[in-house]
Formats: C-alpha cells, structure tokens, sequence
C-alpha cells in the first residue's frame, strides 16, 4: 500500500508562486511543498527582465493597467487586471523589506528600467538581469527558515485525489516511492510548458504537468491557444536556450539580419520595442531568408555592468557582445492560458487552487505584458494564502487505495516521443498556424500518446498539454495577441471578449 501524508495545506511547485504562496500560508497552518526537483528549479530562476510595478515618479496603477490591457488583445479580465497593478506595488515592497537585493539608482531608489509596450519606466531588476533568481533567492530563505513547511524535492504528482467532486489530495511519486497527500486545500503552481515545443526558454521541468493533471480531473481550462515566444533567445543548438532579456533592446539594442539591414522600423511604429508577438513573427519571416542577429555594440563597455548574466553567457559561447552580433530566434517563453481561475485563484473544482503560470487568472489576455508574470505569482499567490485561511478542514479523509508508481520500461522511447512532440508542435502549431497543419499535429500527436511507453508519466503530460494548445488553436479562427493564424490574420471582433474553454 501507498504511504499516505496528512497536511493542511498542499502546495505544488516551488516558482515565485509556489514559494510565496507557501510561505504565507504558513500563517494559517502546515504546508507541505513539493517539487520536482530542486527548491531552485523553476522559470523563476530564470528570468532576467524583472518585476513591473507602478513605483515611479509620475507612474501610476492606471497607467500599468491601460498598458497591461493594451497588450492583452480585448482578452484581459478588467478586474484581474485592477488586482495586479493596485496590489502589486505592495508586493514588490514586501519582497525588498525580506532582503531582495533589486537595483538602486545613486539616491538610494529603485532603478526602475523600460520594456516593450511600457509607457514608462517601471521595472524592478536585481542584479542587472538576474532578477528571478534573486526572487527566488529570497523567497526559498523564507521558506526554509518556516519551521511549519516541509518540503519535498524530487516529487512527481501523478494525479489529483477527487472525493464527490472536491480536490482532497494527490497520488504523487517521491523519489520513486508511491505516496498519497491528503490536503484541505491543494494549490497548483506547477509552472508553464515551454518544453512542448523545439525552442524555448523554459526549464527542462516546464512539460506542463499542471495543465494535463487539472484537465484530466475534469478541471475547466482556456486560453490555451495563447502561447508568448521570446523574440531573442540565443540561438545556439542546446536546450532550453539562453535568453536575451527584452531590457537589451530596452537599453537600444536592434535587430538586423545577416547583411547588417535593420527590419523592425517597416514593421511597427516601436520597431524593436514594440508588441512581443509582432517582434517574434517578424523575425521569424525575416529568418526565412537571413539569420537574425540582436546588434548591442552600441552599449560598449557598458554591457557587461548592465547585463552581467547575459554578457556570461554569451561569452561562454564564443561571443562578445561589446563586438559581435548576437544570433537570437524567437522560442516558446510562456503560456498566457490555463486552469480558470477567479481572483482568489479558485480552480472549477473545490478546494483546488492554480496561481501564476498554469492559472489562467485574466491577467494577461492574449499577450502578456512584458515582466507582469513575477508580478502576477507575487499578487495572486498572496490571494490564494488568503483564502486557504478559510478553507474548512476535511471531515472525512478517503479510503487508501492500492496503487504503484508507474515504472518506465523504455526510457529510449519516451525521449524519442517527447522530441517528435516539440518538432510538431514548432512545426505546426508555433509561431504561424494554419488549419492544415493544426489538423496534422493533432493526428501525429495521438499516434505519439499511443505509442508513448508504460510509466512515461512526464511524456503523457507533454502530449496531453499538446493537444489542448492544439485544440484551442483550432478553435480559434482568428490571430489576436501570441496567437496568429495564416489563413485569419486578423482579428475579429466576433472574438473580442471570447474564451475557449477546454
């Protein structure tokens, strides 16, 4: 028989949402946190760009929201939306009082830098372009010094524990070890899927475990169609691929193809600042004929203070940024889609929460605004520690069940399978869709879950995540935000204000 577990409050995933969500639950009773690695592995710790909030002189929350509803295509939830820009200055506050180290200006204030379709300077770094490790730094101390969390590393949850139609738990994987979690309230913030695809920015844990798990409990999502891709990723043959933070061309950066021609400034009235999705098809047309390079030499010297993380990596790869150009290509970055939520981040399904990438909170409509997504784990997850405070203890734990952990018996095959997932889904289902090709990914990744090996329990959640960005895509007969159709290549009022619900 199973181990079984017995917590108040189960937290899934140790990114920016997953730490401070079970930190400030900590408040209300025992957290148990798990992730599927280390305390450290998560997009968080990743990001560079930073953390935007209304914080400046001459900024305000009304000017973050009309930006953040721009950006979002017709598709924010307005009120979503009023929660992150009102709360989120508090948040980030919060964060510096714990000891984040984000950077000051000479007079001892933030120093707040511009990114695409801001209308003003509002975001917070740490460390140049480190800013998401710094976060998690910060967060992960809390954690650790809460003596009522328990964490458990190198944790794999299988599915979700459903008793008359309420979340009560998870069948989960602890370093291979079958063990069931009971839990008043489970909070799902298991991260994005970038891992879906053949270029991305996400972490090799980001196979969108959250989104197939709540989907396969009968859990409502939508938006999944609304998949953001970095314009600059480096463009090296590894994976995930190293990001060049948007601040790059925030600092002046441009971009050029290989015959030194810049292209943005026929593209859009912002050239390389403008939408992300506008910069990210651009070059991906423009790589059809050139390669694309991000030219930085303007920056001098300069670069490696500002960007230190970046200016790291690109020299360990052979390339100086303060002389060479930097070969970028766009990569799946984030997904703007996923467990409905309301804006406590209840899920459909009581007792189960979503917070940042895998909650479809409203926030980010069709496309995310640049650097809202720390801000938006920071905001909701603070709403989510709240709620559980009210959650009612169960009355009634289920019956244990007999049940192993699926063993993988062709660990060949599963990788095979989940690289045929990314190469489908870049190929058709990517940066340009079109009803064919959507239609072909959806038949070759069934053939793919089919033919997936007994316990590729990961591979199964990447197929599953597959299809309902596939499905969504579909569906939506229209290009609005990260998501553009070939054959609709515009949009249609029809389907401003509509979400497809998976």
């Amino acid at each position: 028989m199973p181990d079984r577990i017995r917590t108040r409050f189960l937290v899934i995933g140790s990114g920016v949402a997953g730490l401070h969500t079970a930190w400030r639950a900590s408040q209300h009773g025992d957290v148990l946190l798990l992730t599927k690695r280390s305390l450290f592995d998560s997009a968080t710790a990743y990001a560079q760009g930073g953390i935007a909030a209304a914080l400046g002189a001459g900024d305000s929350p009304k000017l973050h929201r009309q930006d953040t509803l721009a950006a979002g295509a017709a598709l924010c939830d307005a009120a979503a939306v009023q929660v992150l820009v009102e709360e989120g200055p508090a948040r980030v506050r919060e964060l510096q009082t714990a000891g984040a180290e984000f950077d000051l200006d000479p007079k001892g204030e933030l120093l707040l830098g511009r990114e695409a379709a801001h209308s003003t300077n509002r975001i917070v770094h740490a460390h140049g372009d480190q800013t998401g490790a710094e976060v998690a730094r910060t967060l992960i101390a809390r954690v650790r010094k809460s003596k009522r969390i328990t964490v458990l590393e190198r944790t794999r949850v299988l599915e979700l524990i459903v008793s008359r139609g309420a979340c009560v738990g998870v069948r989960a994987s602890v370093a291979g070890r079958a063990v069931e979690i009971i839990a008043d309230a489970c909070v799902l913030a298991t991260g994005g899927c970038g891992q879906v695809y053949r270029y991305t920015t996400n972490p090799e844990v980001a196979t969108g475990d959250g989104f197939a798990i709540a989907h396969r409990a009968g859990v409502t999502l939508a938006d999944m169609e609304f998949v953001q891709f970095h314009p600059t990723a480096l463009d090296t043959p590894e994976n995930p691929l190293a990001l060049i933070s948007e601040a790059v061309r925030g600092e002046g950066a441009i971009l050029v193809n290989e015959r030194g021609v810049r292209f943005m400034q026929k593209v859009h009235a912002d050239a390389e600042l403008a939408p992300r999705d506008v910069v990210a098809r651009a070059i991906f047309r423009e790589q059809k004929n050139h390669r694309v390079y991000l030219d930085a030499r303007k920056l001098g010297r300069g670069f490696a203070k500002r960007f230190p993380g970046i200016f790291a990596l690109c020299r360990a790869r052979g390339i100086d940024p303060r002389k060479d150009l930097i070969p970028v290509t766009p990569a799946a970055h984030y997904m703007m889609g996923g467990v409905v939520t309301d804006l406590s981040g209840r899920s459909s399904m009581p007792r189960l929460y979503a917070v940042g990438e895998v909650a479809r909170t409203g926030v980010h409509g069709a496309n995310r605004l640049a650097s809202n997504s720390l801000l938006e784990g920071l905001v909701f997850a603070e709403r989510v520690a709240r709620d559980l405070a009210g959650v009612a203890p169960l009355k009634k734990a289920p019956a244990v069940k007999k049940w192993t952990v699926p063993k993988l018996v062709d660990r060949g095959a599963a990788q095979v399978a989940a690289d045929r997932v990314r190469e489908v889904m870049w190929q058709y289902a990517g940066i340009s869709r079109v009803a064919k090709g959507l239609r072909t990914a959806m038949v070759e990744l069934a053939e793919i879950e089919e033919r997936l090996p007994e316990g590729a329990t990961e591979e199964l959640n990447l197929v599953q995540t597959a299809q309902r960005i596939v499905e969504g895509a579909m569906r939506r007969k229209e290009s609005r935000g990260g998501h553009y159709r070939s054959d609709f290549p515009r949009a249609k009022s029809t389907w401003r204000g509509r979400h497809i619900e998976l």
